[in-house]
């Protein structure tokens, strides 16, 4: 090759250099993009998010003592395995202040991917066992279009379910176990 030639990007340069309105991962070494997501899915999320974040974030009415983040940029592998939770959680023992940058290399606690016609089978069947890979303790599946929030905990290596809430009930289940959740406020 000649020293001019022009090298081809790697693919953490690919997905830095996707067009606005589109989010990049690597996942099993490879770019995968998807667009903003619908309105169902963006409800969903910011309520969620909000409904954890004032008790666990701000310790408003719960236990404080986390960090929860919309959206984080994940690197379980720098610039190699980048994955893009929806909504994710450290306690704050194992993160004391927030990283410097987009990147964060610290291992979430706590993930939540939103699932939508178009993510779900990457979100549990390729995302969901890279979480458990590199330690996530904790993971749930949110699907606003079926009204369900499953929940799942780490051991031994892969996912333990801890429940599937459908529609109007009250969630209280690890690790935010501390408040109830109704899920109806997420579909409305």
């Amino acid at each position: 090759m000649h020293p001019n030639a022009s090298k081809k990007p790697s693919l953490y340069q690919q997905l830095l250099a996707l067009p606005e309105g589109l989010t990049g991962e690597i996942i099993n070494g490879q770019l995968r993009t998807q667009p903003r997501p619908g309105w169902a899915h963006i409800l969903a999320s910011s309520r969620l998010g909000a409904d954890i974040e004032g008790p666990y974030g701000r310790g408003r009415g719960g236990p404080g003592g986390w960090w929860i983040i919309d959206e984080p940029e994940v690197h379980f592998v720098l610039d190699r395995a980048v994955l893009v939770p929806d909504i994710a959680g450290w306690r704050k023992e194992r993160m004391p202040s927030p990283p410097q940058g987009h990147k964060i290399s610290i291992v979430p606690d706590w993930v939540c991917e939103i699932v939508s016609p178009s993510t779900k089978s990457t979100d549990r069947e390729e995302k969901a066992p890279m979480y458990a890979h590199y330690g996530v303790k904790f993971a749930w599946l949110v699907d606003p279009k079926a009204y369900t929030l499953e929940a799942y905990a780490l051991a031994d290596g892969s996912w333990r379910p801890l429940g599937v809430f459908r529609d109007d009930d009250m969630v209280s289940v690890a690790p935010f176990d501390a408040i109830d959740i109704r899920l109806s406020e997420l579909w409305a």
